[in-house]
C-alpha cells in the first residue's frame, strides 16, 4: 500500500512540476508582433542549444513548487509547509462544514491546529512525520474526503501530505 502512495505522491508531484513549467514556457515565449517593414525579412532560426527543453528534468526534491499554480490550490513557499498559510485554508474551503462549528461529524473538529491533532471518535488522524499511517492523507488522496463539495487538487493533497511529512506542525 504504501509504494502506492509513493506512486500517487511521484505523479502529483512531477504533474504539478510540469504544470509549472509549461505555465513559465508559455508565459516566456510569446514573441512581439513584426511591423509590416520586417515581416518580409525571414525569421531567425533558434539553435536548439537555446531553445527551452521541451520535457525538462524534474527536480529530485519532494518540496512543492514556490510559483502559485492557475488553480485554486495553495503552494508552500520556500519547501517548508505552514499550517496556518497553507493547510488551514484548505481545510477552512473543503472541510469546516462538516467538521467544525455546529456539525462535528464523526467528533472531528478541524477548527484549530489543536483540535486536528486530537483526532475524532476513531483515534487520531494524523501521524506527524508519517504520511502513509495517517488517516487524513488517506482519505483525501483516495478522494472519499470530503463527501460533500468539491474534492482536493491534486496541489492540495501534495501540501497536506507534505505537512504531515514534514512533522504536521503548528506553523
Amino acid at each position: 500500500m504504501k509504494s502506492v502512495y509513493v506512486k500517487i505522491g511521484i505523479v502529483i508531484h512531477r504533474t504539478a512540476a510540469l504544470v509549472l513549467v509549461i505555465g513559465l514556457l508559455s508565459a516566456c515565449g510569446t514573441q512581439p508582433t513584426e511591423t509590416s517593414a520586417s515581416a518580409s525579412q525571414p525569421t531567425e532560426e533558434v539553435s536548439p542549444a537555446t531553445e527551452a527543453p521541451t520535457d525538462p528534468p524534474l527536480p529530485t526534491d519532494t518540496a512543492a513548487p514556490t510559483e502559485a499554480l492557475a488553480t485554486d490550490a495553495p503552494v508552500a513557499q520556500e519547501g517548508t509547509v505552514s499550517f496556518a498559510n497553507d493547510i488551514l485554508p484548505i481545510i477552512q474551503s473543503r472541510c469546516i462544514n462538516c467538521h467544525g462549528g455546529d456539525r462535528t461529524e464523526e467528533g472531528l473538529v478541524l477548527k484549530t491546529h489543536a483540535d486536528l491533532m486530537a483526532g475524532s471518535n476513531n483515534g487520531f488522524v494524523v501521524t506527524p512525520g508519517n504520511a502513509t499511517d495517517s488517516l487524513l492523507v488517506e482519505l483525501v488522496t483516495t478522494q472519499k474526503m470530503p463527501k460533500r463539495g468539491p474534492k482536493l487538487t491534486p496541489p492540495q493533497i501534495q501540501l497536506i501530505t507534505d505537512w504531515v511529512n514534514q512533522g504536521a506542525l503548528n506553523n
